[in-house]
């Protein structure tokens, strides 16, 4: 008779036969082949080269440099008013050429083309070259520095595009691909991964950029970032780098944020933006304790603009805006792509943090202008004495004020004698505005607002440095 085992024996060999085939499914699920999705997608992705041409050097000067005159064999005795290419005075003079260049992609079929505004600032003429190798020259519709997004239109009809997606819908981890022309190399392809959203960049503020491993490069700026359904959801912008090539972190302009833009770009050539009028920056612990907030979160409200929205709606510097029409500050860089994705003259919603105390009110935006507008100054002066918060400080002399440029009122750091206001960035020269809920115009409003404060309570002071408001909070020195 054949020999049997038992049910419970047989079922461990039956467990040990099927384990290696289960855990290399779950360890090793396979990774995703890109080939149908690049093969359908790269015919709408297109190189973009400009050449940026120097000004056209006037009679009397001459702009070629001294070796190309040595090569030319060029005497000096012919003067500046001769064509160095005819040997006699010439109308047309030498100009230089610098060439540079980046990616694109095409979502229109009659040629609209979008790219990024960098690659395309201050050309004098750009190029766009289709993945045929056909090239036209473009006319540029628009361009937006502060998106980082241009659109251009080439005069070309029944062109292959690419559809836009969703950027609100990416999730970190999710597989993404990059195509463009890193150092001129043509439709290249990478791949990564989603590494996180909402990322900021100074010089884009209202961009919530998305962060990827997606390895780009010089030249890849402009083009897609597409899903795994073929769609854009990012254009690529700008990586962090420490010597100009790629280390891992990629930055790509939300494709929600992007085609706002382009739609403004396209209809009026130009990208209207809310205004809410105030400075930000964000809320660390010691702060959000003296400011009786719950945790650290929202946006701290260091600045004002005189006549701003926010100046008439009553915001006041110190109050903490922790929703925006009903969506959750965390991070101070989260409000200004809110504010700038809102139409001017919206009626929108704040919830805020006033001292502990929350808040709801209602602010029209005004329109972000084109340039900045410088505030005007006035205050008392005065001189000051060492005090609990550690500091020797003194008025501001009006001469003083107009000639720095300096604020309207607060009082001017002499010296820092507390160990603790050192430690937390208070230096000589620095204008101290406001000492927690108090407005300083003068020193004697400083005086009067040091008075309430004790030995070993924790400070928050709105300090002006090089024109930058920015909050500083530190225990106060028990001796």
């Amino acid at each position: 008779m054949p020999k049997r085992f038992s049910p419970q024996l047989t079922m461990l060999l039956v467990f040990l036969f099927l384990f290696p085939v289960v855990s290399n499914a779950v360890v090793s699920p396979g990774l995703p082949d890109f080939t149908d999705l690049v093969e359908e997608v790269s015919p709408a992705v297109v190189s973009v080269t400009v050449t940026l041409y120097g000004e056209p050097a006037s009679r009397g000067q001459e702009e070629m440099p001294e070796i190309f005159k040595r090569f030319f064999n060029i005497p000096e005795h012919r003067g500046r008013d001769a064509d160095p290419r005819q040997g006699q005075p010439g109308q047309q003079r030498f100009r230089p050429q610098r060439q540079g260049g980046g990616s694109g992609f095409i979502i229109s079929a009659n040629g609209y083309v979008v790219t990024n505004h960098h690659v395309v600032e201050n050309a004098d003429k750009i190029v766009v070259k289709l993945a045929d190798n056909r090239e036209f020259e473009a006319k540029l519709v628009g361009s937006d520095a502060l998106s980082d997004i241009a659109l251009l239109k080439i005069d070309a009809s029944n062109l292959p595009i690419l559809s836009l997606g969703d950027s609100d819908e990416l999730k970190r981890g999710q597989w993404v691909i990059a195509i463009g022309s890193p150092f001129s190399f043509e439709q290249s392809v990478t791949a990564g991964i989603v590494s996180a959203k909402g990322r900021a960049n100074g010089a884009q503020q209202y961009v919530p950029f998305i962060q990827t491993d997606v390895a780009i490069n010089r030249g890849n700026s402009g083009g897609p970032l597409l899903n795994l359904k073929g769609e854009v959801v990012g254009v690529n912008s700008w990586i962090l780098s420490s010597g100009g090539g790629y280390i891992g972190l990629s930055f790509s302009i939300p494709v929600n944020v992007a085609s706002q833009t382009i739609e403004q770009l396209r209809d009026h050539g130009k990208v209207s933006r809310g205004l809410l009028g105030v400075g930000i920056e964000g809320v660390q612990t010691e702060l959000a304790e003296v400011l009786k907030l719950d945790r650290p979160r929202g946006a701290l409200i260091n600045r004002i603009e005189d006549g701003s929205a926010a100046d008439r709606a009553g915001l006041e510097v110190g109050d903490v805006i922790l929703e925006f029409n009903g969506q959750p500050i965390e991070r101070f860089s989260e409000l200004p792509p809110l504010v700038g994705a809102t139409p001017p003259n919206t009626k929108i919603q704040l919830l805020y943090n006033r001292w502990g105390k929350h808040k709801k009110l209602y602010v029209k935006l005004d329109e972000l202008p084109t340039d900045s507008v410088a505030a005007e100054d006035d205050a008392a002066t005065g001189t000051g004495l060492s005090n609990t918060l550690g500091l020797m400080v003194s008025g501001i002399d009006e001469n003083l004020r107009r000639q720095g440029g300096l604020p309207k009122g607060g009082v001017l750091v002499a010296e820092v004698e507390s160990e603790a206001a050192w430690r937390a960035g208070i230096r000589q020269g620095d204008i101290i505005m406001r000492v927690n809920q108090g407005k300083v115009s003068s020193l004697a409003d400083f005086n009067k607002l040091v008075k309430s404060v004790r030995a070993g309570d924790t400070v928050a002071l709105l300090v002006v440095r090089n024109g930058s408001p920015n909050f500083v909070a530190y225990q106060t020195e028990v001796k």
